[in-house]
């Protein structure tokens, strides 16, 4: 349950449409979802705007699939970040109208309750090595209700291509830029835009790279004002600091 849709059951309430044990009984069903292995956080999104998202990696299949299923028997957002080989293909048979994707590593089921998109974010990546660290934004993004615009592979090493795509990158409201290597990219993007810049170091590189190390630490000690830094990797938390940017932008509290 969402905002509006509290508001409107409040408002059935103070119309007299719903009687008060019913509604009791529909805030009730937001308490935390106990499966024993996990408790579901089902007031998330009344929180923060976002639902609750779970992380694969560490879960053995079966768990994830059956927190997955629960969340979908409630009929909001189902969101699956960092899956392991095999456990999209078992998402996709018990949950059908989700969608498994390998490059992202994810599993989105979209709820049931969905307004417009927000528009606004633009997803870049350095590299083409980049662009599953970059999915993983983009698609949480979209199932936060983001409207996401991609531009991939234009780093450093060829510059000339960013700058084809400057129109895009300043009407964008909110940037992500994931980049491994050196990690010089959200450096260049946040010189060049008005736009918050988020940058994502990835784990791509050879021995120096220390597996994203340098590019986060790259990324840290930038000159570039506005640049906001994530972990290693993290696409979906650079997701969730977009929505909140455009979330505040637009003036929904």
């Amino acid at each position: 349950m969402d905002r509006k849709t509290l508001a409107k059951l409040l408002a059935a309430v103070r119309e007299g449409r719903l009687g008060a044990d019913e509604a009791l009984a529909q805030l009730d069903a937001l308490a935390t979802g106990e499966l024993g292995f996990a408790r579901i956080d089902h007031r998330r999104t009344l929180r923060r705007g976002i639902p609750e998202v779970v992380f694969g990696e560490g879960k053995s299949p079966a768990q994830v699939e059956e927190i997955a299923a629960h969340m979908a028997g409630r009929g909001g957002t189902v969101l699956v970040t960092r899956i392991g080989p095999g456990v999209g293909e078992r998402l996709e048979r018990r949950l059908p109208a989700g969608v498994h994707d390998p490059v992202s590593r994810t599993f989105l089921l979209r709820g049931k309750r969905r307004g417009r998109p927000v528009p606004g974010l633009l997803v870049v990546s350095a590299g083409t090595a980049d662009i599953p660290v970059a999915e993983e934004a983009a698609v949480s993004a979209e199932a936060f209700g983001l409207s996401v615009d991609r531009l991939y592979d234009v780093g450093v090493a060829g510059i000339h291509r960013l700058f084809e795509h400057l129109d895009r990158l300043r009407k964008a409201k909110v940037v992500v830029v994931v980049a491994g290597m050196e990690g010089a990219l959200p450096s260049v993007v946040a010189g060049l835009v008005e736009a918050p810049v988020i940058g994502v170091p990835s784990a791509v590189g050879y021995g120096a790279s220390l597996d994203g190390f340098t590019a986060l630490f790259a990324m840290l000690t930038s000159c570039a004002g506005g640049l906001t830094v994530v972990n290693i990797g993290n696409g979906f938390g650079a997701a969730c600091a977009a929505h909140a940017i455009l979330r505040g932008r637009r003036g929904q509290h």
